[in-house]
C-alpha cells in the first residue's frame, strides 16, 4: 500500500496542505507579535509622558525632590518599571531599585528630561527601563491559535479530506494507463507480442504508451525476422546439402563419374554453403562490435573502379549499361579498402539482380567536407514504400520468393550498412516503383 501510486499522490497531497497550514501559522504569529510589540511600545511611551507629569508636578508641589524616593518606588511598581531618578546635576536623587541613591548616573542610552512649564532649564532626567517581556512569544501564540487555530483545525481536516477525494478521482484516469501497460508488459513477457496498450492520450504516460507499442512492434518483427531466418537458413542450407549428398550418393553408387563437371557442381554448391555461414558470421560480428578494421590512406577511385570491373560481366551477360560518374581530384580516403570493396560488391550485385535487360546502373561520387559520398543508382524494378524502411533489416527481402536469383537469404543490405556504420559513415536509400533506386553511403576523408 505505501508504495502504490495513489498512496503516494495522496501523501503529496496532504503533505503540501500541512506545509502550506504552517507557513502561514507562521507569518500570522510573526504579525502577531509585531503587533503586540507595537502596541507595548506605545503604552510604553504613554506611560513614561504620564510619569514626567506626575514627577513634575512634584517637584512644583514640594518645590524640590525631598522624600521623592517613596513615590518613584511607588511608580515603579504600579508600571512594573526600573525608574532612576537624577537632578540637573545627573546625581540619582530616586531610585525604585534602591541602589543608586546619591550617586552620579551617565548611562549610554538618553533619559527623558523633567521641564515644568513655564521654565526653561531642565529640574531632571528620568531613565526608565521596561523589564523584557519573555512572555512575549507565547502570548502571541496563544492570541493567535485562539483567534484562528479553529478555523485552520477545520480548515485543515477539510483540506485533507478533499484531497482525499481528489486522490481517488485523479489517480483512476492515471492509474488506468499505467495498469494497462503492467498487463500488457506481463504478457509480452510471457511471449505473446501481439500486446498493445489502447491509450491515445499525451503527456509522459501517453509517450509510455506509445514506447511501448513501438517497442512491442520492433520486438514482434524481431521474433518474424529471427523465424524467417530459421526458414530461409533451413532453406538456403538444404539446398546445396540436397545436391551435395545426391552428386555424392550417385557416385557412390557409379551412376555420376566423378569428372571435372560433376567436381565443379559440387564446388558451386559448397561456395553456397561457405558464402551464406561466412555471411551469418560476418553479421555476428558488426553486431558484436568485435569486427576489425584496417582502415588506412586509399584512393576512393580505383576501389569503385575495381567493385565495378568485378560485376562488369555479369551485368554485361544480362544486356545492363554498368556507368561511373566519378570526378577527378577525389581526395584519399581512410577507409579498409577490402570492407568498403564489400559494401560496393553487395549494393552493385543487388542492382544487378533487379535491374531488368537494357537497364542502366550508374556509380558516382562526390566530395562533402569531410565525406566522400557514393552512390549506385539503377533503374530496376524499384522498392515499395512500405518495404523501405525495413530493407536494411536482418533477413528482410523485398522479394518473399526464395529462388536464388533475386531472392537471396536478406544479408547483404545489412551486412552493408553495419560495414558502413563501423566507418563512421551512413547509408540510405531512395526508390520509387517502376523506375529504380538509388544507394547512397559515406565513407571519411584521410586528414594528416
Amino acid at each position: 500500500m505505501f508504495h502504490s501510486l495513489r498512496f503516494r499522490i495522496l501523501a503529496s497531497f496532504t503533505l503540501v496542505i500541512l506545509v502550506t497550514m504552517g507557513t502561514v501559522f507562521f507569518f500570522i504569529n510573526q504579525t502577531t507579535q509585531n503587533e503586540i510589540r507595537q502596541f507595548q511600545e506605545s503604552i510604553d511611551q504613554m506611560r513614561a509622558a504620564r510619569m514626567e507629569s506626575e514627577l513634575a508636578r512634584y517637584y512644583s508641589k514640594f518645590r524640590g525632590w525631598g522624600g521623592v524616593q517613596t513615590f518613584v518606588e511607588q511608580l515603579g511598581n504600579l508600571y512594573e518599571q526600573h525608574i532612576i531618578l537624577t537632578d540637573a546635576n545627573k546625581i540619582v536623587v530616586a531610585d525604585s531599585g534602591s541602589s543608586l541613591i546619591g550617586k552620579p548616573y551617565n548611562p549610554d542610552s538618553p533619559g527623558r528630561n523633567l521641564v515644568p512649564l513655564g521654565q526653561a532649564r531642565p529640574i531632571g532626567t528620568i531613565y526608565i527601563t521596561a523589564e523584557p517581556d519573555t512572555d512575549l512569544g507565547i502570548s502571541s501564540l496563544q492570541i493567535t491559535f485562539n483567534r484562528i487555530g479553529l478555523f485552520f483545525i477545520w480548515g485543515g481536516l477539510i483540506a485533507v479530506a478533499s484531497a482525499l477525494v481528489l486522490t481517488f478521482v485523479l489517480s483512476r484516469p492515471i492509474l488506468a494507463p499505467i495498469r494497462a501497460l503492467t498487463r500488457a508488459a506481463k504478457q509480452l513477457g510471457q511471449g505473446k507480442l501481439s500486446q498493445r496498450v489502447d491509450y491515445q492520450g499525451k503527456g509522459e504516460i501517453g509517450e509510455l504508451a506509445r514506447t511501448f507499442n513501438s517497442m512491442a512492434g520492433d520486438l514482434e518483427r524481431a521474433e518474424k525476422l529471427r523465424r524467417n531466418l530459421v526458414a530461409d537458413a533451413a532453406h538456403e542450407l538444404r539446398t546445396p546439402l540436397s545436391n551435395i549428398q545426391g552428386y555424392l550418393e550417385a557416385i557412390r553408387d557409379g551412376a555420376v563419374q566423378p569428372n571435372t563437371v560433376t567436381i565443379n557442381s559440387l564446388y558451386e554448391e559448397a561456395t553456397l554453403l561457405s558464402r551464406l555461414i561466412n555471411d551469418l558470421q560476418e553479421l555476428a560480428l558488426t553486431e558484436a562490435g568485435e569486427l576489425k578494421l584496417i582502415k588506412q590512406k586509399e584512393d576512393i577511385t580505383g576501389v569503385i573502379n575495381q567493385a565495378v570491373a568485378a560485376v562488369q560481366a555479369q551485368a554485361t551477360a544480362k544486356g545492363i549499361s554498368l556507368l561511373t560518374d566519378l570526378p577527378g581530384g577525389l581526395p584519399p580516403s581512410d577507409i579498409d579498402s577490402h570492407r568498403v570493396s564489400q559494401v560496393l560488391h553487395n549494393l552493385l550485385n543487388n542492382a544487378v539482380a533487379h535491374t531488368p535487360r537494357g537497364g542502366v546502373i550508374t556509380v558516382a561520387a562526390r566530395w562533402q567536407g569531410k565525406w566522400i559520398e557514393i552512390s549506385i543508382t539503377d533503374t530496376g524494378e524499384g522498392i515499395p514504400a512500405e518495404d523501405l524502411p525495413y530493407i536494411f533489416e536482418r533477413f528482410y527481402r523485398v522479394d518473399k520468393s526464395r529462388a536464388r536469383a533475386t531472392g537471396g537469404y536478406g544479408l547483404g543490405l545489412t551486412i552493408a550498412k553495419r560495414l558502413v556504420e563501423a566507418h563512421g559513415g551512413k547509408i540510405e536509400a531512395e526508390s520509387e516503383v517502376g523506375k529504380g533506386s538509388r544507394f547512397t553511403f559515406t565513407v571519411p576523408v584521410f586528414s594528416t
